[in-house]
């Protein structure tokens, strides 16, 4: 059933009934998110995305439903360097946090779309041309050595040098002051984009270069588009909630670029030896937990010197 037009539709369309459910009804007012109520709604798309994560088990077999669990750890781990980039951004331009919320919805919003598009054209090349397997492999373990040896996992932030933001301020004049949580305003009969749309776009832009990391590595788990794009879509929307239940805790957290780096080394080599020895999902779901939990419990072991 997983795989037929009315299932694809059927489950969009409930994603979209979440999605406008948390915009319209639960989010309405505008107001910031407290630690207490980030922490429930991480625990209430975690505990979703398990239950669903269930289904997949019973409806399509033990092995996806291993690849889905896989694939859902491995890009929400990879999705906290997405934290670090909202948290540089929203800081750079002062927005309220009253206002983060709805920003991040429709960013999500459209992260949805663009990982739908990269997921289905990725796999349909993979199908095609076996040779880009190990083309993704060695991508990504370059990908894993070059953010191991950075010194950093905090990318710096450069707006004017956004070509799509220089794109942007030039077709739109764009204000300098805020007007509530709109995206575009009016003053004397001219319409001005406020500050809020560009966090907007560089968020999304933002989001296309991680998905550069993050759709290689799920899809060097499973090929199955089904388990692909739903393990992606689940990990996406408890996203908002992760980033207001971490944002105050994310610098403790400074060796995990590290494990982030090994996960996507052993990824990409799992996808070079694919045709030599190919590695059991319960033992590539056991390294990718193993890694992460290891590079989480070293920073909380080995806290980080504060600054002189």
């Amino acid at each position: 059933m997983e795989n037929t037009p009315l299932f694809w539709i059927l489950f969009n369309l409930f994603v979209i009934g979440l999605l406008l459910l948390d915009l319209l009804v639960l989010n309405r007012r505008a107001h910031a998110i407290q630690l207490k109520e980030a922490l429930g709604w991480s625990a209430f798309w975690v505990t979703l995305s398990l239950c669903f994560n269930y289904f997949v088990y019973r409806t399509m077999g033990h092995q996806a439903g291993v690849e889905w669990l896989t694939g859902y750890l491995v890009e929400k781990a990879l999705s906290v360097d997405n934290l670090f980039v909202f948290l540089l951004i929203f800081t750079y331009f002062k927005v309220p946090a009253e206002h983060q919320h709805r920003i991040l919805f429709w960013g999500v919003l459209g992260a949805l779309v663009l990982r739908g598009i990269f997921i289905l054209a990725g796999a349909a090349l993979l199908a095609k041309f076996h040779f880009l397997l190990y083309v993704l492999g060695a991508f990504l373990v370059y990908t894993g050595v070059r953010m191991g040896l950075s010194s950093s996992s905090e990318p710096d932030i450069d707006p004017e040098g956004n070509p799509i933001v220089r794109f942007l301020g030039r077709h739109f004049p764009i204000s300098r002051q805020l007007d509530g949580g709109k995206f575009f305003t009016r003053r004397e009969g001219v319409r001005f984009a406020t500050p809020l749309l560009v966090v907007l776009v560089l968020i999304e832009t933002t989001d296309v270069v991680f998905a550069a990391d993050s759709i290689p590595a799920i899809l060097a788990i499973s090929r199955d588009t089904f388990v692909v794009y739903t393990s992606n879509v689940f990990a996406l929307l408890g996203l908002r909630a992760l980033y207001f239940a971490l944002a105050s805790l994310m610098q403790l957290f400074h060796y995990l670029h590290y494990g982030l780096a090994l996960i996507l080394i052993f990824i990409g080599a799992k996808l070079l030896l694919e045709d030599v020895y190919p590695f059991p999902m319960p033992v590539a779901l056991g390294a990718v937990g193993v890694l992460l939990l290891g590079s989480v419990a070293a920073s909380l072991l080995w806290p980080q010197k504060p600054a002189a």
